[in-house]
């Protein structure tokens, strides 16, 4: 998808990209790579780094939002042993799609910001796990890389200094469980990718048994321009606690789908605006604010609601990866869910028994009720299902299959009943 200027507001990652000025000189002309010039020609201090990090309020742009300085800060930088960096570009939740087009479209962005974390959490090797269905993306960046490398961006003894980084790129093979961090590192180990039981945690037992910071492309491709504007000026282009711009990875019935990145703090009927609104004209009916495991919310609530992780955690959902799935009035909130719930129950790695059993309830029971042959207690037993899995497994992905359930149910649970009752759905679009 091509980025055009018209689709953002106060864009950095995403500034003036048009799918043909990714390459390295292309990026050094907008300035880039004088981020890590200064900090390693100044001998900016690691502190300092994570100073203005902590400074930008800047939250990690995966999903769970957590103060990325706070995070690097937890690395044991005195640790006598090899430690890693990894980024997380295992983009697998439906709906997202935004890390394909930094590596894409800004893949020195990513690069630099890698190597500036580096530095301030003194690693010397990282990798960039890529997801297993986006090979151009990954051709693109193993590209961008050897750009780096021949410059003398990446390396030992990076621009004369005596910090050295090794960066290399990994590509998965499409299992949605690998976007859980210690699944993630199991893959790069070469074993099944399975979530580890936590703690330990990985900044202090990770890849490899090492010492590992992990965070979202994102993230990562945020980090040179909060170097070169500063962490306070960064931070003031969001909201308190929500500093800077995100990109929003809107999809479903509006008219303009795409990448949209905007300030945090956005109000979602500004970008809905920016994605052309409504397709067609219809109305906005439901809203699925940061990918497909997060709840579900009405069109009415969402059209009140700011784009920050505050504001859409107070009206009951999650801003999680920033993929905003949008669906109008034609679309039967029975037939969404079935098709989320199938897609949770095949990506659950089976590992732990509330989930590998309970997506398959959860799947089965939506499916009867679409097809006609629902029970008048089948929504409690969804909730019940539901709570049983939520809280009880290793890693996130249960919840991520029972939040949507409850939220589907909750927010729409006329329209279920109405299946239940009369056997048939209640859109006129699927009668």
């Amino acid at each position: 998808m091509t980025c055009l200027h018209d689709r953002h507001i106060n864009p950095l990652i995403l500034a003036g990209l048009d799918g043909n000025n990714w390459h390295l000189a292309d990026y050094v002309k907008r300035g880039g790579y004088e981020a890590l010039k200064r900090i390693l020609t100044e001998k900016i201090t690691p502190e300092q780094v994570i100073a203005e990090l902590k400074a930008s309020s800047l939250r990690g742009r995966g999903g769970a939002g957590f103060p990325t300085g706070l995070k690097w800060s937890f690395m044991p930088r005195q640790f006598p042993g090899q430690k890693y960096l990894v980024c997380n570009t295992d983009e697998g939740e439906p709906g997202t799609f935004k890390d394909r087009d930094i590596i894409r479209y800004n893949p020195h962005a990513l690069i630099e910001g890698m190597a500036i974390g580096a530095y301030a959490m003194g690693i010397t090797v990282g990798y960039n796990y890529i997801h297993g269905e986006i090979w151009a993306a990954y051709e693109r960046f193993e590209e961008a890389l050897e750009e780096a490398r021949a410059a003398g961006f990446l390396g030992n003894n990076i621009m004369g200094s005596d910090f050295s980084f090794q960066l290399h790129a990994s590509h998965g093979y499409g299992a949605y469980i690998c976007g859980e961090e210690t699944a993630l590192l199991e893959s790069l180990e070469g074993k099944k990718g399975q979530p580890r039981f936590k703690p330990p945690f990985p900044a202090s037992f990770g890849l490899y048994g090492k010492p590992t910071t992990i965070n979202n492309t994102e993230t990562f491709a945020a980090v040179p321009f909060i170097m070169r504007m500063g962490g306070e000026a960064y931070a003031g282009l969001g909201k308190p606690n929500n500093g800077g711009t995100k990109i929003f990875s809107m999809s479903g019935d509006v008219a303009r789908p795409g990448n949209y990145e905007v300030p945090l703090g956005t109000p979602f009927a500004k970008l809905l605006e920016l994605a052309g609104g409504m397709r067609d004209g219809k109305k906005i009916k439901a809203v699925i604010p940061g990918g497909s495991s997060m709840p579900v919310l009405t069109g009415e609530v969402m059209m009140n609601t700011d784009m920050d992780y505050d504001s859409i955690a107070k009206a009951g959902s999650m801003l999680g990866s920033g993929a905003v799935i949008v669906m109008d009035e034609t679309r039967c909130m029975v037939k969404s869910l079935l098709r989320l719930s199938y897609f949770y129950y095949e990506e659950s790695c089976g590992q732990c028994t509330p989930c590998r059993e309970g997506t398959g309830w959860l799947y089965r029971m939506v499916h009867r009720i679409e097809h006609g042959q629902g029970r008048a207690d089948d929504l409690d037993m969804l909730n019940s299902i539901a709570d049983n899995i939520q809280g009880r497994t290793i890693c996130a992905l249960g919840d991520a299959a029972a939040m949507p359930v409850r939220a589907f149910v909750k927010n729409f649970r006329d329209e279920f009943e109405y299946h239940i009752e009369h056997k048939r759905c209640i859109v006129p679009a699927y009668v």
